[in-house]
Formats: C-alpha cells, structure tokens, sequence
C-alpha cells in the first residue's frame, strides 16, 4: 500500500478512538471502565499492524529523537520490570476490570502516542485532532447536563472534571489559532458547555486544578506579551482574579457568601473536608512505608497493600465508606509508592522534557506565545488535579494528545507535512513481503484481540447475566451463569470472582438446596477466593473474603464435624492473615469474632470485639457489634450500654434486623427512654419511608425527648405522606407553638 493509505488508515484510527469516551455498556462489569478500555484496546491493536508495517516500509516515517518519548519509554520500561519484581504480578501487568489500569493496558496509552506524533505532522493534522476531542467532550458534557447525571458516560466526577479542563484549554488553543472570525464562536459555545459540566461535576481538585492553571494562564500572557495595552490588560486580569480568590477564601465563613454556588466551591477546598482527611491518612501511608523499598516500590498498581499495612482507625472517624483504597488519591504518590524513585524520576522526565522543548521553543520562537503560555498552564492545571486523584482512560488520551503536541512543535513541521502530501504514490500495490508481514501481524493482533479483549467481554457478559440470576433469587442460574464466566480464564477474572464470593457469604442463599449441591456450590466458589489469595497472599481484603467463605461453609456443615471444625480452622487461619496484613482494620476482627461465635467461642469472640473497640473508641459499629453480642450472651445491661453509645453516634443505620429492632424499641419503651427509642424509629422511618403512622409514632417519642423542631419535622413529613392527616397535623403544630 501507498503512505497516503496507510496514513489515512492511521488518522481515521485515531480519531475513531475518541469515540471510546461515549461508551457505557451495562452488560459489562464496571461499565463506565471497561466498555471504553476493550474497545480503545481493539482500534489500538488494529492500528499497530498498519502502524508496524508502515514504519518498516516507509522509514521516513519513524518518529523522530525526542526527549519526551524517551521519557515515557523510560517510564513504561520501569513499570514492565516492577511487574515482576513487585508483590502481584497479576494486577500490576494485567489490572482489575475496575480500573484497568495494568501495564497491559497502559501500553496502549503509549502507542496511540507514537501513531499521533507519526501521523499528525501539520497544524491541519493537529486542528482536526483538537477539534475531535472537543466535539467529543462537548457531547459528553451535554449528555451529563440534558441528564442531570454530574459523572456523565465517564463514570467518575473527579475523571470529568480533568477531562473537561484538557478541553477547555485545547478550545483555548483552537481560538488563539484561529484566523475565520465565524469559526471562533463555536469554539466559545463549546468552552460553555465545558465549563457547565466541569461545574457540575463539582470536583474539588479540579477546582483548585483549573483555578491556578488559570492563575498561570494570565501571569505567563502578563509577563511575556509584547503589545502594552495587552499587556496592561493581562497584568490587570491577573491582578483582579488573584485579589478576587485571596478575598473570596478570606471572607469563606461570611453567611452570604456560603448561601452562593462560589461559596460552596470555596468551603469545599478545606484540608478539614472529610475526603481530605482521609487522603491525608492515605498518604501518610505512602510516606511511612516509602523506606521499606525505595528504589522499587511494592509494585505497579499494589498501593492498596501500603495503605492496608498502616491502615489508620481513625480513618472511620471521616467515613465508614470507601475504606478500601487500591489508589493513593495522589499521582506522585502513588508512582512514588508503587514504581519507588525509579519509577517516579522516570514520569518526571516526560514533563521535564516537555518543559524544556516548550521553553527552547519559545525563545527561539519556534514556538508562538499563546501555545507557549496555554499548553504550560494545561500541565500546571493537570498536576494540581492529580494530586487529589489518578488517571483514567480520558485523562490519559488527553494526555498523550498533549504531549504529542509538544512534540509536533519541536519538530520542524512545515518540512515534514510537505514531504507527508506530495511526491509519492497513491496507488494500492503490495509487494509479497508486505503482504506476508500484514498478514502475520493480523495474525499477532488476532489473537491478542481474542485473547484479551473478545474473551474478557464475554466473561463480562456471563458475570452480569449471573447477578442477574441472582437478583431473582434463582442461585442455581447464577452458579452456572458464573462458571461459564469464567471458564474463558480471562487475566481479569478476580473482580468477577469477587462479585461471585459476595454472593454467597450467607448460608441463607443455600436455603432450599440439596445438602450435595451446596456444598458443590461452595467448594467451587472457595477454590476461585483461593486463586484471588494466590496472586497476593498478603492481600488483606483477599484473605478477609476467603475467611468469611470458609466460616459460611462450617456454618453450613454444622451436623458434619469434621467439615464444621476443618472450614472454621481454615477460617482462622485466613482472617490472622488477613489481620496480620491489616493490623489496625477493625471491621476484620467482626469477622473474627464471628468465626469464634460459629464455633461456641463466646469469650475469644468477646476479646476480639473489645479489642477492636479499643483501636477506636469513636467507631460506632463495634458498639453495635458487641451491643448484639451481649444480647446473644443473655448480658442484657451490657449489652444495652453498648447499644446506647452505638445509636448516640449512628450506629441505628447498621442494625438491619428486624429482631433486633424490635428488641430495643420494647426495651426503651419500657424504660421511659425516649432519646434512644427515636434513633429506633428514625431506622424504623428509613426500611418504610412511605409509612405514616412511623412519623406520627416518632413525631410523639420526639415530643416526649423535648425536641419540638424534630417533632414538628416528622409531623409533616407525616403529612406529606397522607394528606389526610393535614388538618391533625396543623392542630398538632399549633398546640405546639
């Protein structure tokens, strides 16, 4: 084939990867993640067999010496290595199906980086490019604003939010450069749009991210515009939107300024924020376990280990949520954590490198001002962002556009776009060793794409269609739905095998089977946690998953002795490890406490529940825990004193048995308490928030406790359930009054 058609092949590919951004398949796992990531793989994988054969025929074609490619071949070569140095090989080389985000998948991010700076040679090339990705993102932020959705089809606020400010500043770009007067409007239409869905995406790195790229944006057009009154006017601008921030964050606790939308920004970019604070705790992690491998980290993509290993209680003080985290919230730190400083001098280089063209640039004035100024306050406002959040698929295309920008103005580009259009043939021939080598190479990619890309959605396929199954309550259909999942042992099985495993930690899911296929049931699920625990035998939710199987199929097998006694020893056995890798998580001794509970071990399972209580005395679940341990061991005074500390700090919305529920309403009642009976009947309102007479009845208790407003709040709220207790209810209100 003619360079022409292997470029147009190249360029079409390109631009059709951008689609990727608009696909939400709800028949996938994770389908804001994984819909994007196969099909980005495939146009990628397809891309390379023209993208090999055309650099080995048409050598002028190579890319050219560049300090930012080798920096970020410098970067994926250290990640490839710490696959096989770090502590899962699995999940640094292949990923999760949540994040995908292994090296496997990475390396696709790098050659849509060496297929952009091989083809997109000229502006022409470049403003087609831009203008793709700005439809693209435009379109998704009319999808999320149409549909009041702030994640949009990408899944994630904090995603959009960087996604949204690669585009405005690519806008930016587009109209500085942009001689048509009638063009230029549209560019300004989609930065609204942009903007409007960066607002409500509502992400407050991305609010500091973009604010200071901003804050550069008019510092750098002040300090290096020629023309005086341009440059008067960016001095003055920069001046009037620094004082402005410094003011607004001045007067933040000022009452009219908080009732604004600016307000709330600001009183959102607070260190005491709850999701600050446990960042904070996240990477305090990072730092304590930096000097156990600094050269090499614990490996690509295995933070999660870190932050299990100096798991901080007081964690549960900001969020009972969210306690698990596989990422850093912080792209240094986390490249720092999981890549050590080779892997973290080696990202550095990339940015490094890009600073050092765009400056060599602009002072030989290669490089004109506006793309000078707007491209370096875009890297400012993508680092800022990513020290409260890590890449995904949209942050890493734009990226690599970015960065292949860059290394287009570095290039001598009026050159090489004249030798790309003219002076060659447009003929389709082949000669027999092309032929061959585009036929082995689609063999190659074949199989790759078959391998890893067609078998994982089918496995995807199948894991859905079992939670399906499930939802009806049919765990035969589900059982089997699974099995065909996973019979394609896809890399990317352990998030399907996690979904299964929660399926069945209750022995009540077994109910109505025959004793043989349950059991038929277990052992199979048991064997896949067993293969989940062998990719990282210090894996701590792993071990904490594969302890919880264990103690369901003893429970199970309570009239076998020996099966009860050998699947709770096992059980033991998992949750000290998981324990042993995760010291200070509390919720792993309630597992424990369990397993002692199976087996008559009142007072071990009694230990376990002061000793957790003990990591954290703040923590309300292990009042509730031992509260119902107590009421189980017939210790009813301390088991209510537990109760007590438990619903004064929100434990009710942990008890969902309704038992249990039962039990301590007739206890208050009887106590004449009615401060600890209305957090019975707050939960009681919550399982039926359509029940008036729950209102009506909280209402009352509310009354009795001498909380007049909270009486009159679920008074109405009472009436707005049954209009016919209006009337009542104002005559109730007035009496109040």
């Amino acid at each position: 084939m003619s360079k022409k058609v292997y470029l147009w092949i190249l360029n079409l590919g390109i631009l059709a990867s951008f689609f990727s951004v608009f696909l939400v398949n709800k028949n996938f796992l994770f389908p804001y993640i994984s819909s994007k990531q196969i099909y980005f793989n495939i146009v990628i994988e397809v891309l390379t067999v023209f993208f090999i054969m055309a650099l080995v025929k048409f050598p002028e074609l190579r890319p050219k010496k560049s300090w930012i490619t080798f920096g970020l071949l410098s970067y994926f070569f250290i990640i490839l290595v710490l696959c096989f140095t770090g502590v899962d090989f699995n999940l640094s080389f292949w990923g999760d199906v949540e994040r995908m985000l292994g090296f496997f998948h990475l390396a696709h991010f790098l050659i849509f980086y060496l297929i952009i700076i091989t083809v997109f040679r000229t502006w022409n090339d470049w403003q087609i490019l831009f203008n793709i990705s700005i439809i693209a993102s435009t379109l998704v932020a009319l999808y999320g604003i149409t549909n009041k959705i702030d994640y949009s089809t990408i899944g994630n606020t904090s995603y959009v939010a960087g996604y949204m400010i690669f585009n405005i500043f690519f806008a930016f770009l587009l109209i500085a450069k942009e001689k048509n007067w009638f063009i230029r409007p549209f560019y300004f239409i989609a930065i609204i749009f942009l903007l409007w869905a960066f607002k409500i995406s509502d992400s407050s790195g991305g609010y500091v991210g973009f604010g200071i790229g901003l804050i550069v944006m008019l510092f750098l057009f002040s300090l290096f515009i020629k023309n005086k009154t341009k440059k008067i006017i960016a001095l003055s601008s920069f001046a009037v939107f620094f004082i402005l921030i410094c003011s607004l964050f001045y007067f933040r606790n000022n009452e009219t300024l908080k009732s604004t939308w600016v307000g709330n920004v600001i009183n959102q970019i607070s260190v005491g924020k709850n999701t600050f604070q446990t960042r904070l705790l996240s990477w305090r992690a990072a730092a304590k376990d930096f000097k156990n491998h600094p050269l090499l980290g614990t490996g690509f993509g295995n933070y999660a280990i870190t932050f299990d290993k100096y798991f901080d209680p007081t964690f549960y003080n900001y969020t009972a949520s969210e306690t698990y985290f596989d990422r850093a919230h912080n792209n240094l730190i986390d490249i720092t954590s999981t890549t050590g400083i080779f892997g973290l001098i080696t990202y550095l280089s990339i940015f490094c490198a890009a600073g050092y063209y765009l400056i060599n640039g602009f002072r030989k004035n290669k490089i004109v001002l506006s793309d000078f100024v707007l491209i370096s306050s875009l890297v400012v406002a993508y680092f800022i962002q990513n020290l409260a959040v890590f890449d995904s698929l949209v942050t890493y295309i734009s990226l690599m556009v970015l960065l292949g920008y860059i290394y287009y103005l570095s290039q001598n580009k009026e050159e090489e776009g004249v030798s790309l259009l003219k002076n060659y043939d447009e003929k389709i021939s082949y000669d027999t060793k092309e032929i061959i080598g585009l036929l082995g190479l689609a063999l190659i990619m074949s199989f790759i794409i078959f391998q890893y890309n067609y078998k994982v959605i089918k496995m995807l396929n199948y894991t859905i269609l079992g939670q399906i199954y499930l939802n009806q309550g049919d765990l035969i259909k589900t059982y089997e739905s699974y099995k065909k999942a996973l019979s394609y042992n896809t890399p990317l099985d352990r998030d399907s095998i996690t979904s299964l495993m929660r399926s069945i930690y209750s022995t009540s899911v077994l109910n109505g089977l025959d004793i043989a296929k349950g059991n038929e049931i277990l052992n199979y699920v048991i064997d896949l946690a067993e293969k989940n625990v062998d990719y990282n035998p210090k894996d701590s939710l792993a071990q904490l998953q594969l302890a919880q199987l264990y103690n369901t199929a003893s429970q199970y097998n309570y009239t076998d002795q020996n099966k009860f006694f050998n699947y709770n020893n096992k059980a033991l056995e998992a949750i000290n490890k998981s324990i042993e890798a995760s010291p200070r998580r509390i919720p792993n001794y309630f597992s424990k406490a369990q397993i002692y509970l199976t087996i008559g071990e009142t007072k071990k399972s009694l230990e376990t529940l002061e000793y957790a209580l003990s990591l954290n005395t703040d923590y309300p679940d292990s009042y509730c825990q031992l509260a119902q341990l107590q009421f189980i061991l017939k210790n009813e005074n301390d088991g209510y004193k537990d109760m007590n500390v438990c619903l004064e700090k929100g434990g009710a919305n942990l008890i969902n048995s309704q038992t249990t529920l039962n039990k301590i309403a007739t206890h208050y009642k009887e106590k004449k308490d009615p401060k600890h009976l209305a957090y019975v009947y707050e939960k009681y309102a919550q399982m039926s928030p359509n029940d008036a007479n729950i209102l009506v009845e909280l209402s009352k208790i509310y009354l009795e406790a001498g909380d007049k407003e909270n009486a009159i709040n679920a008074a109405n709220r009472a009436a707005a359930i049954d209009p016919r207790l209006k009337n009542s209810v104002e005559d109730y209100i007035k009496s109040l009054k």
